[in-house]
């Protein structure tokens, strides 16, 4: 998404300012008040989804085929009617009995179709270079629509209408692509391994000090119940060979107080961080805490 966007002119006066504002209202309502962290976190399912790293390889979303890229709005459409708990309409879906069409990118600009023109629409954008996303409302008149179209007679917001979307969010932090911060060839190492527990040993032994999620140990591990093999599994769980190797295993649900004391980055109840103590004094501590290494250090 272009950085230099202009600020709203939708406030007290303006035509759409009613009608947006009632929508935005009620998407805040239907989110429970948590729009800032479960839309980015919904959007972040979308792009991952289909990239697909641990399956193809593929550690960003230029990597994608087009008809992938396109299939991501689709997805996302989906992904957000649910959401919101909201239904589908005329146009992608209706919001207090207005039909509104839901319009990603990962670009720059939104594609308006003809349908759609006269209508709300609900943006949505992904910045995957600098992790920001955006969720906005524009009342699609002709006026702030461009007067050139494509072969689809679809056209685009014009620099002047970018001034009439109503932000929910925008420029809001969007986790970024766990792999993309990972080098290549610690990833091919990652999924070198024969099994879960073997994949996710060298996840944990190539990232320590870094809150890992849920959804990355699951696709890494691609396997049922993988949540008791990380936890322990009569020795030979992950955090078990871990242990092994002087490396620490830690849950945000369960070891909060010792990833706090060890100074490491806290982490979220679905959160895990691996850390290998340098002092015997952090040995020490992880012990007294009921989880030990047996790593000479």
């Amino acid at each position: 998404m272009k950085q230099a966007i202009p600020d709203s002119l939708v406030v007290a006066g303006h035509p759409d300012h009613s009608r947006l504002s009632l929508l935005a209202d009620e998407i805040t309502k239907r989110a429970n008040g948590d729009l800032a962290n479960s839309f980015p976190a919904m959007l972040r399912r979308c792009v991952d989804d289909v990239i697909m790293t641990p399956k193809t390889g593929r550690r960003s979303y230029d990597d994608l085929e087009k008809t992938e890229k396109t299939y991501i709005g689709t997805r996302v459409e989906i992904e957000l009617r649910a959401l919101l708990r909201l239904p589908k309409g005329k146009l992608d879906t209706q919001i207090l009995g207005q039909d509104v069409d839901i319009k990603n990118t990962m670009g720059n600009n939104w594609m308006i179709p003809t349908e759609a023109v006269g209508h709300p629409c609900l943006l949505v954008a992904a910045d995957e270079a600098r992790a920001r996303c955006y969720l906005g409302l524009i009342n699609a008149r002709p006026a702030y629509l461009t007067t050139g179209q494509n072969k689809d007679a679809k056209k685009t917001i014009s620099a002047q209408g970018f001034a009439h979307i109503l932000w929910l969010l925008q420029n809001h932090p969007y986790p970024p692509n766990f792999w993309r911060g990972i080098a290549a060839d610690e990833v091919d190492k990652i999924f070198a391994g024969a099994t879960g527990n073997q994949r996710m040993a060298q996840l944990f032994r190539s990232v320590q000090g870094q809150p890992i999620t849920r959804d990355v140990v699951e696709a890494v591990a691609q396997q049922q119940d993988f949540m008791r093999r990380i936890r322990s599994d009569n020795g030979r769980g992950t955090r078990d060979l871990l242990a092994r190797e002087g490396i620490l295993l830690l849950s945000g649900q369960y070891d909060a107080p010792l990833i706090a004391a060890l100074g490491l980055p806290k982490c979220a109840g679905s959160e895990f961080i691996s850390y290998r103590p340098i002092t015997l004094a952090e040995a020490t501590l992880a012990a007294e805490q009921g989880v030990a290494i047996s790593h000479t250090l």
